[in-house]
């Protein structure tokens, strides 16, 4: 059986990603959660090589990085629809993907995937305000050009896994949305993997202490 390594259900915002592109793919495999020591927090908090969150293992093949098992997941589960089939759509999710990947810095620091909480109003800081207007952005010329409910059309696809905890992240510090954008949300929040995610992220004890230092 293929194992998946995560840590926190409530703060990894990387680890949710690479374990929806698991259950999307239709992979079978074991939750192998993260020793929260001290010494693992540190080496997470560090990013150090020795703690590679997500990480999966699968047969003969070892891949961390979250865009790279997704990556791996298209070629191994073809018929699984991670990308749309149509050529054009397909490089756009791409493109969709690797920005939410490699961007989105400030909204990361200013804004913590906490499925925990929820704040009436939140002040966002002027340098992540940008960032959430793009993202924004991306959404609606996704939602108009396929025509949603998913930003790909009607099944989820890797950008959509890319962007779930965006959509935690907007609910938890009660960013304001346009209605067509909203609705994205919720139908992200109402997919059944996500909520089996965040079931678990319910369960985990309130002590676990942030590990959202991502880059």
């Amino acid at each position: 059986m293929a194992t998946l390594t995560i840590s926190s259900k409530n703060y990894s915002s990387w680890s949710l990603r690479g374990w929806l592109l698991c259950r999307m793919a239709g992979l079978d495999f074991e939750e192998v959660p993260v020793d929260l020591d001290d010494e693992a927090r540190q080496e997470l908090l560090l990013l150090s090589p020795s703690v590679l969150v997500p990480r999966l293992v699968h047969e003969d093949v070892t891949v961390w990085d979250t865009l790279a098992i997704g990556q791996y997941l298209v070629e191994t589960f073809p018929k699984a629809g991670l990308l749309p089939a149509d050529k054009v759509a397909r490089a756009h999710c791409r493109a969709v993907s690797g920005e939410m990947h490699s961007g989105f810095y400030n909204l990361r620091s200013a804004l913590p995937m906490n499925l925990k909480a929820k704040h009436k109003s939140f002040k966002i800081f002027s340098g992540a305000r940008p960032d959430v207007e793009r993202i924004k952005a991306i959404w609606a010329e996704c939602l108009e050009a396929y025509g949603g409910p998913y930003l790909f059309g009607k099944m989820p696809t890797i950008a959509d896994a890319m962007y779930a905890p965006v959509c935690t992240r907007f609910v938890t510090y009660a960013v304001e949305l346009e209605p067509e954008l909203a609705a994205y949300c919720r139908t992200i929040l109402d997919w059944p993997l996500m909520k089996e995610w965040t079931e678990g992220a319910m369960e985990e004890p309130d002590e676990i202490i942030e590990l959202e230092v991502e880059f």
